[in-house]
């Protein structure tokens, strides 16, 4: 890995960002063709937060949270800081005193695939931090890596200025360019949502609405009185 940092990266219209995380990652998710999602492995420290930011990447050497530091001094009002590790490390490299530094730059919160602590403190603090694990292990700061590069997660790739959206559910990232057509797309998906809300609580049953009893013929399903059930037996 090529030890640098990239400055001056080009950020997704923060306005827009906004708007998409209002949404929610699960709708987001479903609206951009189910593309995006980070996994479950990687979850809110504490519930209750729903944000979204612009990428800022940092790639650290496991054990090692140097590049955080680095990565603290390229972030902007509306960012969310996403770390990942060379190889797999749960070590706690993030904790309160980051967060601190994050917050007055203006910081939406942290997404990494690594390890964080202080969780007491992050919680009173209300700053969004989503992990994929927590530790009481610290780190050095000692080994460069990257910062602003393109990084990849569970197989999805984050680039310096995409959107990252971040709730209860899990996290996801909307590529830079495509902000504008994943807002079109969830503001369908919520219309259809609420149509749907309406009709189940008018009674109807989703097997009709989505037309799934021919789904269920399809596969053969057939449906059975109890009394000629139990003569089957």
């Amino acid at each position: 890995m090529t030890a640098l940092i990239v400055t001056g990266c080009p950020r997704a219209d923060p306005d827009e960002v906004a708007a998409l995380a209002r949404f929610g990652v699960a709708t987001v998710h479903e609206a951009a063709g189910r593309t995006g999602y980070l996994g479950p492995a990687i979850r809110p420290v504490h519930l209750g937060s729903r944000v979204g930011g612009t990428a800022v990447t940092a790639v650290c050497w496991p054990g090692d949270n140097l590049m955080i530091h680095a990565a603290v001094e390229e972030c902007r009002p509306g960012d969310i800081l996403v770390v990942t590790t060379t190889s797999a490390s749960t070590d706690g490299a993030f904790g309160e005193l980051l967060a601190t530094s994050l917050r007055h730059r203006g910081v939406h919160g942290l997404v990494t695939t690594g390890g964080v602590r202080d969780v007491a403190e992050l919680h009173a603090m209300g700053f969004p931090v989503f992990s994929g694990a927590v530790s009481a292990q610290g780190t050095v700061k000692a080994t460069a890596g990257a910062v602003n590069v393109p990084v990849s997660i569970n197989g999805q790739r984050i680039a310096p200025g995409d959107a990252v959206l971040a709730d209860d559910d899990g996290v996801m990232v909307v590529p830079r360019a495509g902000v504008g057509d994943a807002i079109i797309a969830a503001r369908d998906r919520v219309a259809k949502e609420d149509a749907a809300r309406a009709a189940f609580q008018a009674g109807e049953l989703g097997l009709d609405r989505y037309g799934l009893r021919a789904v269920l013929a399809g596969q053969g399903v057939e449906y059975v009185a109890y009394e000629a059930y139990l003569d089957r037996q």
